[in-house]
């Protein structure tokens, strides 16, 4: 009889620590700490910050590609909801704008909602034939000519109140960290409305309709200016850390860094990255606990049973659909938090800068080259990822003028090659995806 008991038997590791998990990990921490010795600290630190938002992507994109193999290519419209939460939460309201047309928007905004209400309702109740489709028409149109009399009006007025500085209604005037769980449930409340419609399609279909939809968020944050300045900009959003310049005014902040012969000015912005670092940590840190509490329970198990045959889950009871929306929501949720965080650290909403090649193109490439389903491969792959996306422009440069240094002025090959500096980012991201689907086509920290 086999001793299932014996004392000697040893539980597996946890998949994010091994001895060459341990050694990736520690290679891309010589990666930063190579750059605040070699360029500076606040580079680092700056690379860093960005680095922990995009690990929360990642972890994100890796929750619905990793877990249930949905593949979504409109991570960018969530990161955008967030921002979005962000002006809505913590920019103070604007009197004027809602005296001018506030209530007059919002009366538009639920009469547009009343008239979608109604016309499902109708076509719930209504038996099949030409008529419910006619009457469905006819409550559209009608709905649809009253929603833009009332809301119109509504945003005209608003946007006419100073709009240099304004033109819009403004927020609820929260503390900031209040934006970044609601910047969660706003992706998560439009990832519910996407589900109901896409998640029932192929995976080739939910990319494309899930791209479509992340262009008309982007496109929605550009043009409404009653609702976050347009492409105006909103600048100047509350920071849950103190502003710089209020630590050089610190008498006992400034005594205690010059104590260690450091320039107020550079250890101030050194301060204020490492505060942003230490939330961004506490984020990251929770959502991997969560994150690896999942996979590990049953309800895990049976999203990796749903991914690998969607046929036999179902035949085993299993509601397919429903699960796929859970985990679609919830990466998600967690796309909306990075984007919500990352306003934050910018203190800004810019959505021109909103674009599919950063914020979902970079961000698969996290997931693949870390490792698909593994939640800290997603981690690692984010922090290589972003690591590499920063520094190798200004490398390229650097190894392009140190190979035409011999060369004269001028010369056409030189000039050629300084100029294909610029192009080193693609260069090398399709060159290290090449290299993982080849070498390790489950990624640097595969899935076990």
């Amino acid at each position: 009889m086999s001793d299932v008991t014996s004392p000697t038997a040893t539980a597996p590791a946890p998949s994010g620590f091994n001895a060459k998990n341990v050694a990736l990990f520690a290679l891309v921490a010589v990666l930063f700490l190579g750059t605040g010795f070699v360029q500076s600290w606040n580079t680092a630190l700056t690379i860093f910050n960005m680095g922990l938002i995009s690990c929360i992507m990642a972890l994100g994109v890796n929750m619905q590609w990793g877990y249930a193999g949905l593949f979504n290519v409109g991570v960018m419209g969530f990161v955008a909801l967030g921002g979005l939460a962000t002006v809505l939460v913590s920019v103070d309201p604007v009197p004027e704008a809602w005296s001018a047309g506030g209530l007059q928007v919002i009366m538009g905004l639920i009469l547009g909602a009343l008239t979608i209400v109604g016309a499902i309702l109708l076509w719930n109740a209504m038996p099949r034939g030409r008529l419910r489709g006619l009457v469905m028409l006819v409550v559209l149109l009608a709905g649809f000519v009253v929603f833009r009399q009332v809301f119109d009006g509504g945003t005209q007025a608003v946007e006419s109140i100073d709009p240099a500085v304004s033109g819009f209604l403004g927020g609820l005037g929260l503390p900031v960290l209040f934006a970044w769980p609601v910047g969660g449930l706003l992706a998560a409340g439009a990832a519910w409305i996407i589900g109901k419609t896409a998640l029932g399609l192929r995976s080739d279909y939910l990319a494309i309709a899930t791209l479509g939809i992340a262009e008309i968020i982007i496109a929605v944050l550009k043009n409404e200016d009653w609702l976050a300045r347009g492409v105006k900009n909103v600048i100047g959003i509350d920071r849950p850390v103190p502003y710089e310049v209020e630590l050089q005014a610190n008498q006992g902040f400034v005594d205690m860094v010059t104590t260690y012969g450091a320039d107020p000015v550079t250890a101030s912005t050194i301060t204020v990255k490492l505060l942003y670092s230490l939330l961004f940590i506490v984020v990251l840190g929770l959502l991997i606990w969560l994150s690896e509490k999942a996979w590990n329970s049953p309800w895990g198990r049976m999203m990796r049973a749903i991914r690998d045959n969607e046929v036999s889950a179902s035949a085993m009871g299993k509601n397919v659909k429903k699960r796929h929306m859970q985990i679609f929501i919830l990466g998600s949720a967690v796309c909306g938090i990075a984007g919500a965080m990352m306003t934050t650290l910018d203190s800004q909403l810019v959505p021109g800068t909103y674009q599919p090649l950063r914020f979902t193109f970079l961000i698969w490439v996290m997931v693949i080259v870390g490792g698909s389903g593994n939640n800290w491969g997603a981690v690692l792959g984010g922090f290589l990822i972003w690591w590499l996306w920063v520094q190798v422009e200004p490398l390229g440069l650097l190894l392009m003028q140190t190979l035409t240094y011999g060369m004269e002025d001028g010369y056409w090959l030189r000039e050629h090659l300084l100029d294909s500096a610029a192009h080193m980012r693609l260069l090398t991201m399709g060159l290290i995806l090449l290299l993982v689907l080849r070498f390790s086509p489950r990624g640097l920290i595969p899935e076990k």
